[in-house]
C-alpha cells in the first residue's frame, strides 16, 4: 500500500482528498503547514507527497526546495497544488522540483489518476534499471541504485529529472521531439503541455551540466528536440 503525504492548510481540502485516497487503497498522513509537513517527510517516508503551494510557517516551494537538497528525500515524488492559474506559478514549481502540478479547483478523479500516473513510472523505472552503468565524460549514471554523479560529486534530481535522464542517456545520439519525450517520460497518462518538458530539462542542465548555456550533455536539436550528447 503507497503512502501518500497531503499537505495544505485548508481541513476541508485535505478531508476531501483523504477520503478519496483512503477509498483507492492509499495509506494517509496529513499536515497542515510547511514545517509539519518536512517533519512528517523525515518520520513517515511517504511515496508520494501532494503539496500546496499557499502555506503557513513555510511555503511549498521552499518545501518542495528543502525535499530536493536533502539526499534522503530527494527522489520523492511531489504533486503541487496551487490557487494560482497562472503560468508562470506552475514553470516556478516544476522548476525548484515538483514533478506535477494540479490548479485549484480540480478533478478528484483527474488527481487520483495523476497519483496513480507518477507512482506507475517510478516503478517503472525501478523494474527497467538493471544492473547497468553509464559513463560519458564527467557524467556517471548508476541505473540500479538511481545514482547520478559528476567528477564523483553526487547530484540530486528529483524523479522526473531522473527517469528523463535514463531515458535520453539510454537512447545516446538520438534527438527526440518533445511530445516523444512526453510519451517515453511521461507515458500516456501525461496531463503536462510539451512547455514543461523544457522546464525540466533546464532544470536536469543545471544539475549536471557546468555551462548551461553550452552543455555538452543533454543537446537541444534546433526546431525539432533534445538529444543526449552523441558518443565520441
Amino acid at each position: 500500500m503507497s503512502k501518500i503525504l497531503i499537505v495544505d492548510d485548508e481541513q476541508d481540502i485535505v478531508e476531501l482528498l483523504s477520503y478519496n485516497l483512503e477509498k483507492e487503497r492509499f495509506s494517509i498522513v496529513k499536515a497542515y503547514d510547511g514545517e509539519a509537513a518536512l517533519g512528517l517527510v523525515r518520520s513517515e517516508k511517504p511515496d508520494l507527497m501532494i503539496l500546496d503551494l499557499m502555506l503557513p510557517k513555510m511555503n511549498g516551494l521552499d518545501v518542495c526546495k528543502a525535499i530536493r537538497r536533502n539526499p534522503e528525500t530527494v527522489n520523492l515524488p511531489i504533486i503541487m497544488l496551487t490557487a494560482k492559474g497562472d503560468e508562470i506559478d506552475k514553470i516556478i514549481g516544476l522548476e525548484v522540483g515538483a514533478d506535477d502540478y494540479i490548479t485549484k479547483p480540480f478533478s478528484i478523479k483527474e488527481l487520483i489518476a495523476r497519483v496513480r500516473a507518477i507512482l506507475r513510472r517510478m516503478q517503472d523505472t525501478d523494474n527497467k534499471t538493471g544492473k547497468e552503468e553509464f559513463n560519458y565524460k564527467e557524467l556517471a549514471i548508476n541505473y540500479a541504485s538511481c545514482l547520478v554523479q559528476i567528477s564523483g560529486k553526487q547530484v540530486s534530481l528529483s524523479p522526473t529529472e531522473l527517469k528523463l535522464l535514463f531515458f535520453l542517456s539510454r537512447n545516446q545520439g538520438r534527438v527526440y521531439s518533445r511530445n516523444q519525450i512526453l510519451d517515453h517520460v511521461w507515458g500516456d497518462d501525461t496531463f503536462i503541455t510539451d512547455r514543461a518538458v523544457d522546464v525540466h530539462i533546464r532544470r536536469l542542465r543545471s544539475q549536471i551540466e557546468k555551462d548551461m548555456e553550452n552543455p555538452q550533455y543533454i543537446l537541444t536539436v534546433r526546431g525539432f528536440g533534445y538529444k543526449f550528447a552523441d558518443k565520441k
